[in-house]
């Protein structure tokens, strides 16, 4: 059997590469105002293919009618009866039948400020009463061609609507066709299951009241369009995003482990979640600020998997799972292109707003290594794949959990390198980096850590500098900034 994957081609995402604003504005509040109307746009031509798929049916059944009236009309044109009885009789036919004369019920969300649907006979004494309106005036000799012409009007009136409600939607059903998004998607040969959360919560406190997290917006659609969206909670403001606690801790998942994700999805469907994602690209974008990139990129990595899986469902997280881990794959491309470009625009961002504010991540506390006596050399040493010793296989499997940056600066010798890496990770990461060197033996280092932010350790480095053996400690940062040296 052969699988067609094209589908996925034309898959419609949320994107705002293409999105340039004034440095004044808010881009992350124009972005999100974009994302809103797009949905917006997109529900309400969902709303209106409905609404003109079910006005093609209420007329299809007038226009039967009212060809049945004509016929009556036509066929008593010669006799010397009233046409009104003709038009009574043929009426009343039409409401014989309950079930035929109720017009059907409109869709959810269709007409909703209707109280009730009239039914066929009564757009039909509607429609007569019309027709006689027309011709009361002007006292007709023939009756019945009158009756006759005056519907037949009514009839080509409604054949025209007709028309133009084909043509209408016909393009909306175009439009949708060539925008497939992922709530469209469903694969039967796949089965998924995410825990409901929402049972679980419910049955632990059935007293209180909770909101469910739909994750398959297109499960509820037709609700949708009257319901509110309560993703963002009652704060809309992005200023005021932060990212929660359970988001922090998926964020804090070892990077490119999909299995941990997709069980950590499963163990907390409330994670597939709008704000959720806000909160951690505003972390995201917090932690580049800080200088912390390699937490920043997982953030971004990790915020845009909970947007994925959100436009997916339920029904489509396991398939998506599969297919970003499979490198052959379109998707696996489009993930981590988008992933890409949306920390490459935070971390462009950012560097333009500490220029603009002159908070540039080298004046915050950071951690470097230096040795104190100029003729003392820190080597580095990295522990070898093969090895058999015990030791060094440890230490080899400490050197391994280390972010791929600081393992490339690691595997060049230079501690400039090195420096360079623990420099944008915050003060608590790197003493444990530190930590971690000195117990697998990857640094030689002398005993002791001048901390350059007490006064104990201003004070040591004063002395040091006295007894000439220090003839330069490489500042971190502007005037004022912090500095952290190695005995």
């Amino acid at each position: 059997m052969v699988l067609d994957y094209s589908k996925w081609d034309q898959l419609e995402l949320s994107d705002d590469s293409d999105i340039e604003v004034h440095p004044n504005v808010d881009k992350r509040s124009f972005i999100r105002a974009k994302q809103a109307q797009i949905h917006q746009q997109r529900e309400q031509r969902r709303h209106d293919i409905k609404t003109l798929k079910y006005e093609r049916i209420i007329n299809d059944g007038l226009l039967t009618r009212i060809d049945k009236l004509l016929e009556s009309l036509k066929k008593h044109e010669d006799s010397s009866a009233s046409p009104d009885e003709f038009i009574f009789q043929t009426i009343m036919d039409f409401a014989s039948d309950p079930t035929e004369d109720q017009a059907p019920t409109p869709p959810e969300g269709v007409y909703q400020n209707e109280p009730e649907q009239p039914k066929y006979s009564q757009m039909m004494s509607s429609l007569v009463d019309q027709v006689k309106k027309e011709f009361e005036e002007s006292k007709p000799d023939n009756l019945f061609k009158a009756y006759i012409q005056g519907v037949q009007g009514h009839k080509d009136k409604v054949q025209g609507l007709q028309t133009q409600l084909f043509e209408r939607l016909a393009q909306l059903e175009k439009e949708e066709g060539s925008k497939i998004t992922s709530d469209q998607l469903h694969e039967g040969f796949n089965q998924s299951h995410v825990a409901k959360a929402a049972e679980k919560a419910k049955a632990a406190a059935p007293a209180k009241k909770r909101d469910v997290e739909l994750l398959n917006p297109g499960a509820a659609s037709s609700s949708a369009i009257n319901a509110p969206n309560n993703d963002e909670g009652d704060d809309d403001d992005p200023a005021n995003v932060e990212i929660s606690p359970l988001a922090k801790k998926f964020a804090h998942l070892k990077p490119n482990d999909y299995s941990a994700y997709l069980q950590f999805i499963s163990e907390h469907p409330e994670i597939v979640a709008e704000k959720e994602t806000d909160g951690l690209l505003v972390e995201a974008f917090n932690s580049q600020m800080k200088g912390q990139e390699e937490y920043a990129r997982q953030c971004v990595h990790q915020g845009l998997l909970l947007q994925y899986c959100r436009s997916l469902g339920p029904d489509g997280i396991k398939l998506f799972f599969s297919r970003i881990t499979n490198k052959e794959h379109r998707a696996f491309t489009l993930f981590n292109d988008d992933v890409r470009d949306t920390y490459n625009r935070i971390k462009s961002r950012s560097a333009e707003l500490s220029k603009e504010t002159g908070n540039d991540p080298a004046g915050v506390e950071q951690i470097q290594l230096h040795a104190v006596d100029p003729n003392t050399k820190i080597t580095i040493n990295i522990p070898a794949a093969g090895s058999q010793d015990p030791t060094e296989i440890e230490a080899r499997k400490v050197f391994e959990a280390f972010p791929p940056e600081l393992q490339k600066a690691l595997a060049t010798e230079s501690l400039d390198e090195v420096n360079k890496v623990l420099g944008n990770m915050s003060v608590e990461d790197a003493e444990v980096v530190v930590e971690q060197l000195g117990q697998g033996g990857m640094l030689s280092l002398e005993e002791g850590i001048i901390d350059g932010t007490t006064e104990e350790g201003k004070k040591k480095i004063a002395e040091i500098e006295a007894e000439g053996k220090l003839e330069e400690i490489q500042e971190v940062g502007e005037p004022g900034g912090d500095v952290t040296e190695l005995d």
